[in-house]
């Protein structure tokens, strides 16, 4: 007898039909501004559910047609389909542009990651200013990562699911490779031959992130 409330309560608390677990994950995904990963998802639902199953079969079903259920990162998300993505071109007003220091030091984290304030220095061949690391932290495109096991225990950075979200990128194995990124002038700004790598750069492209002048730094990045 003591087993028998245990049955019934199993019973009221059956999980309900994949198709009705496909609804409710469509109703987060479509209400939800982040992308919500497989664990969000299931603490929302009834017990017994399965999100990953469910995100699954929602995929299939948005297939070729104008939105598309994406992942990003460890999450998934509602979005407009790529080829379509000119259609709100129009809504969007660009207000400002990072500076080549904050482009040049964004790509290097996204392809070098985690990578310290010292790597990403000696990989521009220039000292690089906190108020550029700031500025990208402050778009939520940078994070910390974990510190180095080495002397001084420098803080590392990483790229954010907001920055995969924001250029439709499912890892960072999805970023552009070499050439597209010499297309798109990325790789143009190298010291030239001959000069001192250890002068600062004057990275200015006349935007609201521009930096004049990065200035000089000590190596130890331990305190930032």
């Amino acid at each position: 007898m003591s087993d028998a409330p245990e049955s019934r309560g199993d019973s009221l608390f059956r999980a309900p039909p994949l198709a009705e677990q496909e609804r409710m994950v469509e109703a987060m995904l479509f209400a939800s501004a982040d992308p919500l990963t497989l664990a969000e998802m299931e603490a929302r639902m009834p017990h017994g559910c399965d999100p990953a199953e469910a995100v699954q079969l929602l995929r299939r079903r948005y297939e070729g047609r104008g939105v598309q259920v994406t992942r990003v990162g460890d999450a998934w998300a509602i979005r407009t389909a790529a080829d379509l993505g000119f259609l709100m071109a129009r809504e969007t007003v660009e207000t400002r542009k990072l500076s080549r220091a904050a482009i040049e030091t964004l790509a290097i984290i996204a392809y070098h990651q985690p990578v310290t304030r010292a790597e990403i220095e000696e990989i521009r061949g220039v000292t690089v200013s906190r108020g550029t690391v700031d500025q990208l932290i402050e778009l939520e495109w940078v994070r910390f990562g974990r510190r180095r096991m080495t002397p001084g225990r420098p803080v590392t950075y990483v790229v954010t699911q907001a920055f995969l979200d924001h250029f439709g990128l499912e890892s960072a194995r999805d970023l552009p490779g070499l050439k597209e990124l010499r297309e798109a002038g990325l790789l143009e700004s190298r010291p030239p031959d001959g000069a001192d790598a250890e002068a600062p750069r004057d990275d200015s492209t006349g935007d609201m992130f521009d930096d004049d002048a990065e200035a000089h730094l000590p190596e130890n990045d331990d305190d930032y």
